[in-house]
C-alpha cells in the first residue's frame, strides 16, 4: 500500500529518497503512530509523521498536503480553524446568479455604515438564512455571507471569490509560497528580464582574462604570464515585492514562472509577500507570515536606493483597503495602503507594478485605477512586452 503512496508523491516531484521512505517504515514497524500505539490512533498521526520523514524543506509542504490528500481520499481535514460564525448559516444550498439588470439594482452601503450593521446583525442573528437581503447566509443580496451578490459586502465563509467585490473577507486563509523551482515552458520571461542587466566584475579572481594574458605574455618575451579576473555578473539590485492569495490565485503558475526567472536572472534579489496591498508588515513565509513579520518600516531603512522595486498584484480589491484606515480585508490597519506605496516609491524612485490581469479588464477595476495613480502610470501587464517595457524603464 505504501509503495503506493511513496510513488504518489514523487510524481508530485517532491523529492522523496528511498532511505527516508525506510525510515517512516520503520516508525511505523516500531508502533511510533498506529492501532498499537499508546495514544488512540487517527490518520492525522500518520500525516504529520510521513511529513516529518519525508519532507525536508517547508516549501514543499503544500506539495505534499494535496498529494496526500489526493492518495488518501476521504481523509478527514487536518486543521480545524475555529470559526465565529455558525456553519449551519453558511451551507452552500443555492448560489445566487443575477442579471445585470438585477445587480444594478441593488444599493451598497459605505464603510461605516457596513461595520456597524455587521455588527447590529452579530447581536441579532440567532438561525440560519438562505436568500433574502438582510440577514448573514447565503445564496442573497445581503451584503454579510457567501455565494450571493452585493456590490460592496463582507465574504464569510465562502471557498474563493465569485464576483470581487466584497471589501472585507471574514474567514482566516492560508497562502502558499510561490514555487521559485517552476521549470519555465520556454525562455522568454527571462530574456525579457535581461534588458534590466547591469555587468561588474567583483570577487575573487577566477575567470581567465585571455585578452590580458596574451597581451602579458607578449610584454614578457614570449613567457606565459597568466592573468585572471573576477567573473562577471548581473549586478542589479531587485526588491521584489508580491501580492499572493484570494483573486491572485488564478495567477499563480503565471507568478511562478517570474518569480523563477527572476531569481534566476538576478544575483541581488530580496523579495517579500503582501495581500491585495501593502501595509505596515510583510512576510517571506506564508506558513509563518503571523509569527514572522518584517515591518515594512524595517524594510525601507534596509535596502537603499539603488534597489529597483518591482510589485507583482493584480490590484484587484475594494478601494477601501487602498484609500481607508482599517480597510485591510484582514486585520484593522491604522494607516491606508497608499500611503505606504507612496513611502516605498519615494526610497526607490525605479519602480514598476506588474499586473497578471488581462489588461482589458484594467478599465473597469477601480482599484486598479486608483493603483495605477499611485505608480504614476508605471503599470505593465505580464506579458512579454510588459516585461520588456517594465525592465527597460526601470533601467533609464
Amino acid at each position: 500500500m505504501l509503495i503506493d503512496f511513496f510513488y504518489t508523491l514523487r510524481s508530485a516531484k517532491l523529492p522523496v529518497s528511498v532511505k527516508e521512505f525506510l525510515t517512516l517504515l520503520e516508525a511505523l514497524q516500531a508502533h511510533v503512530v498506529g492501532p498499537e500505539s499508546d495514544d488512540a490512533w487517527k490518520i492525522d498521526d500518520f500525516y504529520y509523521l510521513s511529513r516529518l520523514t519525508l519532507v525536508k524543506d517547508e516549501k514543499h509542504y503544500d506539495k505534499f498536503d494535496r498529494a496526500f490528500a489526493a492518495y488518501f481520499k476521504g481523509v478527514e481535514m487536518l486543521t480545524d480553524f475555529t470559526k465565529d460564525v455558525p456553519l449551519e448559516w453558511l451551507r452552500k444550498n443555492l448560489e445566487l446568479e443575477l442579471s445585470p439588470e438585477d445587480k444594478a439594482k441593488i444599493e451598497k452601503m459605505g464603510w461605516d455604515e457596513l461595520m456597524e450593521t455587521l455588527k447590529k446583525r452579530f447581536e441579532e442573528q440567532k438561525e440560519r438564512h438562505e436568500g433574502g437581503s438582510k440577514w448573514i447566509g447565503t445564496g442573497g443580496t445581503s451584503p454579510f455571507g457567501a455565494n450571493g451578490y452585493n456590490p460592496q459586502g463582507i465574504r464569510i465563509g465562502q471557498e474563493k471569490s465569485r464576483n470581487k467585490s466584497a471589501v472585507k473577507v471574514w474567514d482566516q486563509r492560508a497562502y502558499k509560497d510561490y514555487d521559485d523551482t517552476q521549470e519555465l515552458g520556454t525562455r522568454n520571461i527571462k530574456v525579457a528580464l535581461r534588458r534590466l542587466r547591469k555587468f561588474a566584475r567583483e570577487g575573487s579572481a577566477e575567470e581567465l582574462d585571455l585578452p590580458d594574458t596574451i597581451r602579458s605574455t607578449a610584454a614578457n618575451a614570449g613567457w606565459l604570464d597568466i592573468k585572471m579576473v573576477p567573473e562577471r555578473h548581473n549586478n542589479v539590485k531587485v526588491l521584489l515585492l508580491m501580492d499572493v492569495g484570494g483573486t491572485m490565485d488564478e495567477h499563480i503558475s503565471r507568478v511562478e514562472e517570474m518569480f523563477s526567472a527572476a531569481k534566476a536572472e538576478f544575483k541581488h534579489l530580496e523579495f517579500y509577500y503582501f495581500h491585495n496591498c501593502v501595509y505596515d508588515y510583510m512576510w517571506k513565509n506564508n506558513k509563518r507570515r503571523f509569527s514572522e513579520k518584517f515591518a515594512t518600516w524595517d524594510i525601507l531603512r534596509k535596502y537603499n536606493k539603488d534597489y529597483k522595486l518591482i510589485f507583482i498584484g493584480d490590484a484587484t480589491m475594494s478601494p477601501y483597503e487602498i484609500l481607508q484606515p482599517g480597510g485591510s480585508v484582514e486585520y484593522n490597519n491604522e494607516e491606508p495602503g497608499a500611503e505606504w506605496l507612496q513611502r516605498l516609491t519615494n526610497t526607490f524612485p525605479r519602480f514598476a507594478w506588474i499586473n497578471p490581469e488581462p489588461q482589458g479588464v484594467w478599465q473597469y477595476r477601480q482599484s486598479i485605477a486608483v493603483i495605477q495613480q499611485l505608480m504614476n502610470q508605471r503599470m505593465y501587464p505580464l506579458t512579454l512586452k510588459g516585461l520588456e517595457d517594465a525592465m527597460r524603464m526601470l533601467s533609464k
